[in-house]
């Protein structure tokens, strides 16, 4: 649970599971609105530019969200051989969608957001993230995310990108287990699945070792979780879970790089890719299911 207050010039975003906040100076508050689903406010701030927020949690700034962004999108699509068609739950700012669109081999990007509000308040406060949304390639569906993937037929999507907010409420199904069974089962062969999973710092225990076992009860057969900084997020430092289904994430070596790709990034490259994989021996030891004593 979390809430957000506005002390003078601040927006302070306080998360109650954590016991921790973080907050940034502002200098305006330039939309806000109430939705069927949840609260969005969008504010000026002075040292990371605009600042979307949904039900008082910061979803992203403009100075940070590449990181999000490309680590969301491009480990899963340059490990994976061929991937032609992407689905992406949520993501309704579209910044992982314009991503996954510099990938020449997608031949069709179909995104399912709850809230359509979120992409049009987007579309006209963070244009820089919705710049693609025209492209021909792109097929918007704004519904529930878990209730469309029950009804779609198996093996239609070669990755599946689950960009969600916080497992709470209406997102939380999304990291359950009867949902993550479906989208193995609409992913092909080979197919990658990937998450965001929270802080490695602050919700390893809670939430990355959870997911890992879901994962491996659904079917996949290969896990791995990238972690990377995310300075807005709870904690400072964030982490995505990629899965593979009939693929070995592990000894994928043919990554791309920025010199011999046509796919400009501003924070992922090949080395990064490999030492996002490459996690800290504490939290090796929480996933194979060792107590840590801080979490």
């Amino acid at each position: 649970m979390k809430d957000q207050t506005k002390q003078g010039q601040w927006f302070v975003e306080h998360s109650h599971s954590t016991q921790t906040s973080f907050g940034l100076k502002i200098l305006s508050h330039l939309h806000h609105e109430q939705t069927p689903y949840q609260t969005i406010d969008v504010y000026q701030t002075h040292t990371f530019g605009r600042l979307l927020a949904l039900d008082g949690c910061i979803m992203l700034t403009e100075r940070d969200n590449f990181i999000y962004h490309e680590m969301m999108s491009h480990p899963a699509l340059l490990t994976h051989p061929e991937p032609k068609k992407v689905l992406i739950i949520g993501g309704g700012d579209c910044g992982t969608l314009q991503e996954v669109l510099k990938h020449e081999t997608v031949e069709q990007a179909t995104q399912v957001e709850l809230d359509e509000r979120v992409t049009k308040i987007c579309e006209h406060f963070f244009p820089s993230l919705c710049q693609t949304n025209q492209d021909q390639r792109i097929k918007f569906i704004f519904t529930d995310g878990n209730a469309w993937v029950k009804k779609q037929p198996s093996q239609c999507f070669d990755v599946i990108i689950i960009d969600s907010t916080d497992p709470v409420g209406a997102a939380a199904v999304l990291f359950s287990c009867a949902f993550l069974k479906e989208c193995y089962r609409i992913l092909k062969t080979p197919g990658i699945l990937i998450q965001q999973s929270e802080s490695p710092l602050l919700h390893a225990q809670t939430i990355i070792l959870p997911l890992h076992k879901s994962l491996q009860q659904s079917g996949f057969n290969s896990i791995n979780t990238l972690q990377f900084p995310q300075p807005v997020y709870p904690g400072g430092w964030w982490s995505a879970t990629m899965a593979g289904k009939a693929l070995n994430l592990s000894e994928i070596k043919n990554i791309q790089t920025n010199e011999d790709s046509t796919i400009k990034t501003q924070y992922y490259s090949k080395g990064i890719h490999h030492s996002a994989l490459e996690l800290p021996p504490f939290l090796q030891q929480i996933l194979s299911h060792q107590k840590h004593p801080f979490t």
